[in-house]
Parts: C-alpha cells; sequence; structure tokens
C-alpha cells in the first residue's frame, strides 16, 4: 500500500494553518495550539520544512514561521519530497542504476513510468486543495470512478486527462 507517514500528515495541517494567515509569522507554541498537533512534533516538522525551504522564519518577538511562497504554489509533492524524500515506488524508480537486476528487469521500465504518474499526478494538487481548496468530496469520489473505470487516465507531463 502507498501510503505517506504521519508526519508528513502533520507537515501538511501545519502548513495548512500557515497559509490561512499567511501574511503573519506564528511561532511553534501557536501553530500547535492551532493544529491541535503536540509542540515536539510541530517543531520538528518545522525544523524539516524550513530546511525543504517551504518555511522561512524570524527570529525576535514579532518573528515566527511564515511560507516561503504563496499556498498555490506549493505541491503535495513539494511536501512529500521535503519530509519523506523523492517518491519512489521502486529501487530504480528514485536511483536509476543501483538495482543489480536492473540491466535485465522487465518491468522496471514500466514501474518507472508509474512512479512519474503519481509525481505529476501529486505536483497538480496545490496546498490550496490539499487544506480544503475547490475539490469537494463528491469531485474526488467521481475522480476515483473515472480512474477505476479507465474513462480518466493520469499522465506524468499532463496530470489527467479524459
Amino acid at each position: 500500500m502507498l501510503r505517506i507517514s504521519k508526519l508528513t500528515d502533520y507537515a501538511t495541517v501545519v502548513l495548512g494553518v500557515l497559509a490561512e494567515d499567511a501574511q503573519q509569522p506564528h511561532s511553534a507554541a501557536q501553530l500547535a495550539e492551532r493544529s491541535r498537533i503536540a509542540l515536539p512534533t510541530v517543531s520538528k516538522v518545522l525544523k524539516e520544512l524550513q530546511r525543504g525551504g517551504l518555511v522561512v522564519s524570524t527570529r525576535g518577538a514579532r518573528g515566527g514561521y511564515q511560507l516561503s511562497r504563496s499556498a498555490e504554489d506549493i505541491s503535495a509533492v513539494d511536501i512529500i519530497d521535503t519530509i519523506e524524500g523523492p517518491i519512489g515506488l521502486t529501487e530504480c524508480s528514485t536511483h536509476p542504476g543501483s538495482c543489480d537486476l536492473e540491466h535485465t528487469c522487465r518491468t522496471g521500465n514500466a514501474w518507472q513510468r508509474v512512479n512519474l504518474a503519481i509525481r505529476g499526478a501529486l505536483q497538480e494538487v496545490s496546498l490550496t486543495e490539499l487544506v480544503g481548496g475547490p475539490a469537494t468530496k463528491r469531485e474526488v469520489v467521481d475522480l476515483a470512478q473515472a480512474l477505476r473505470s479507465g474513462t480518466l487516465r493520469v499522465q506524468a507531463s499532463t496530470g489527467y486527462s479524459r
């Protein structure tokens, strides 16, 4: 099963809180209170998000954390890459040449295509959408049904196509 870690989920929640009031810096304590995530976890998440360039911090009495760019310009893949590292379904998807079987493997290219399609789809989803933007639950259900029925395909370069 493909699944993001709890830390990535928490990072998305913290980024969502920052996106709600993007013009004002927020302390780690404020973010912990507003997100209802424990302060040590919020501090750990903020450290990773800052290291990954998704948030900036300012010291001082009026300091705190802010998004480094607009919520619309931060994608799901940016968040996942920052917290978990590059998405890789197989070893050759993220590190070509590292598998001993790669030169004889008949499935590696297919898995690399799948990996690119997933990355492309995640690149199309912004933080704005992740934290309650335009997509409704009904739209998500419709999208899932279209994917299952084959009337919608995910393309790595362009997102969705019908």
